[in-house]
């Protein structure tokens, strides 16, 4: 209370008290009936002015805040299938009933497989688990209090980051208590594989299998990739006590287009408790991404041929040289490469600027320069009639698309007509600048646009002779092929925009969430969040069909279960109210990740407990950890004391006196008929 308060108390009490007086006391002849009906009034003053003035009351207020006790249960089905699933529930029903437990805790039971869930009861029904994700999560809840979390699993986790490097916080304590059967028995098996899930036409793609061995013995396996009945790729591999982990890298051609399944497989012992996961499915899509490439030129340059040479170096690509006077389609065309163009190409070049296409132009000795200037293309030049050699220079900032320098400082220098490039737009990025007489200079000398269409420019004749110097120093095309091919993939990308897009995968294990997402957009290609769009599945083996609106989720339309069998599917994504709609099949494999260990993973809680320097329990050690939770000093509840400021006026009972006061004098007076 300020002092300026105290003061206002103070001058309300003298005029309560001055106030009474003057009324009943000053030149009163009645002293003893006054000096009662002058403190009833003086009371009565004083507790109005104070109302009036409202003070501020503190006072202080105490708790006792139990630390937390969470039970973090693993709900996934490893536990029913390691025959766990009783004895975990009655444990969980143990701890949580505990009468000392629940004096010394706030008792809060948790269950977790891909996400944490707060429930009544297990049901072990859950196709994955992320114990990290739920150990983190359940850390936040704690705050900064001090808190206990018994961590109850069988120690498979098929999801998320690896738990058995997870530190605890200072303030929580994690007990970990393993379920399932700890005897390590004899056991291959094929943890995870990595693929893209696109492979193009006749290229080669990428496969990485992990796989363990659980085991003292050495022994050998045989690791196998087949598609159907047809063997793609084996490899022997060795096991021992030591080593008891291999990671298998090889390529496997992509041969036709769609979908294609393939079966990941190991063996060589025939002790195997569990061989469910010997074996893992896996697909990919093969899509056909051939990019066409038209060379337009008047003049005949051995720069033609290094460019379809080098173009089609990639078997995704396909080059066609045109002179001007052919006939062609430019719309068939991913890209046009105009060749030191003049006025003879202005039909041409109208048709491309106009329809957006993309094109690279090049220029040289016979080019029409103040043709080129009349396009306006960001750029001008003004020539003279002699020819220069321009040197190149690796640009270390361009960031548009990876490429490495591939010695540009040893090439032979390009051609062009002598005079400065002058930038009229900022809609470039520079992969190479020009260096003129060992002088470098700010202007390009291969450059390409930021945004859509794609344009890029190359500044000079005799491309020829880099693609012949790069071969006499690696003898090889490949890496000026791989360098010009980047800049033709940039180039090449599709200017058109689809307004309904998917992304999906075409592969799926069973009882694993299928998301399907949509984005739509309006005719002027603004995301439209306020469509409909509907979806229909439907399982190609039983014809059973679902149909469902997709819900907004963001940018972006959802379609989510986890319900759906095992089997092949198709899709189909359409929007309501309009002539949109695309379609795609997906897989559902009949393979259940929570089923691929036969024994639970001691070794993975025995890092653990050993990381959060605490014991590991079994489950007929579970008197033991409620001793460790009731015994142990480290949590003890803490008293809380909090200040709180309470108006006067809040004071109901003050209230209640004042109308009291106020009803003693009316009564008074009524009694001695003054009123």
């Amino acid at each position: 209370m300020t002092i300026s308060t105290i003061l206002l108390i103070t001058l309300a009490l003298f005029v309560a008290l001055g106030f009474a007086f003057f009324q009943y006391l000053y030149k009163s002849r009645r002293k003893g009936r006054d000096f009662l009906f002058f403190g009833i009034r003086a009371v009565i003053i004083f507790i109005m002015l104070l109302l009036l003035i409202n003070p501020e009351i503190n006072k202080i207020q105490t708790e006792l805040v139990k630390p937390k006790l969470f039970l973090l249960a693993d709900n996934s089905k490893s536990i029913e299938y390691l025959k766990a699933s009783e004895k975990l529930a009655s444990d969980i029903e143990k701890l949580k009933n505990n009468d000392l437990l629940k004096k010394r805790f706030d008792v809060e039971p948790y269950f977790f497989s891909s996400e944490i869930r707060l429930k009544d009861s297990s049901d072990f029904n859950n196709s994955q688990s992320n114990t990290y994700n739920a150990l983190s999560k359940i850390e936040d809840l704690s705050k900064n209090n001090s808190s206990a979390i018994v961590l109850m699993t069988d120690g498979n986790q098929n999801i998320g980051r690896d738990f058995s490097y997870y530190k605890s916080k200072e303030n929580n304590t994690i007990l970990p208590v393993i379920y399932g059967d700890t005897t390590i028995y004899q056991d291959l098996a094929i943890e995870h594989i990595n693929v893209n899930p696109y492979a193009f036409l006749n290229n080669r793609f990428p496969v990485e299998a992990f796989v363990e061995y659980q085991g003292k013995e050495s022994v050998n396996a045989t690791m196998e990739i087949r598609s159907g009945k047809t063997l793609i790729y084996s490899e022997k591999i060795g096991f021992s006590e030591n080593k008891t982990s291999a990671i298998v890298n090889t390529t496997l051609p992509a041969t036709s287009i769609g979908i294609k399944k393939y079966e990941v497989k190991i063996s060589g012992l025939t002790s195997e408790k569990d061989i469910l996961n010997n074996t893992k499915p896996f697909s990919i899509e093969v899509i056909d991404e051939r990019t066409s490439v038209l060379i337009l030129t008047d003049i005949l340059h051995p720069d033609l041929g290094a460019f379809k040479k080098s173009i089609e170096s990639n078997q995704q690509r396909s080059a066609e040289i045109k002179t001007i006077t052919e006939k062609f389609q430019l719309s068939y065309y991913q890209l046009i490469v105009l060749y030191q163009v003049n006025k003879k190409f202005n039909e041409v070049v109208q048709e491309i600027l106009n329809s957006n296409l993309n094109f690279i132009m090049v220029s040289g000795i016979k080019t029409d320069w103040n043709y080129l200037n009349s396009l306006n293309l960001g750029f001008t030049k003004n020539p003279t009639f002699s020819a220069q050699e321009i040197f190149p220079v690796y640009n270390k900032g361009f960031a548009i698309f990876q490429f490495e320098d591939i010695g540009f400082e040893d090439f032979p220098p390009l051609e062009d007509k002598f005079g400065n490039i002058e930038m009229t737009g900022n809609d470039f990025n520079m992969l190479l600048f020009q260096k003129i007489q060992g002088l470098q200079l700010d202007e390009p000398l291969m450059m390409v646009t930021n945004s859509k269409p794609k344009r890029g420019f190359i500044f000079g004749e005799n491309f020829w002779r880099w693609r012949a110097k790069s071969f006499l120093d690696q003898q090889s095309f490949a890496a000026f092929d791989n360098f010009f091919g980047k800049f033709i993939q940039n180039l090449a990308a599709s200017q058109r925009k689809d307004r309904l897009t998917i992304n999906a995968n075409n592969f799926f294990y069973a009882n694993s969430e299928v998301v399907i997402q949509a984005q739509y957009f309006d005719e002027n290609y603004q995301f439209d969040p306020n469509a409909k769009i509907q979806i229909k599945i439907i399982n190609q083996d039983s014809e059973e069909e679902i149909s469902t609106e997709m819900l907004l989720n963001g940018d972006q339309y959802e379609f989510r279960s986890s319900n759906l069998a095992g089997g092949n599917y198709n899709y189909n994504v359409h929007v309501v109210g309009g002539n949109i709609s695309k379609s795609g099949t997906f897989e559902i494999a009949s393979f259940d990740i929570e089923m691929q260990r036969s024994n639970a993973n001691l070794p993975k809680m025995q890092s653990f407990a050993y990381l959060n320097e605490t014991p590991l329990f079994f489950p007929n050690q579970i008197d033991g950890l409620i001793n460790e939770l009731t015994q142990n000093d480290k949590w003890k509840s803490v008293q809380k004391s909090h200040q709180i400021s309470v108006p006067l006026i809040d004071w109901y009972w003050l209230l209640f006196l004042l109308v009291l006061f106020l009803a003693v004098e009316w009564f008074y007076r009524k009694y001695l008929g003054l009123i």
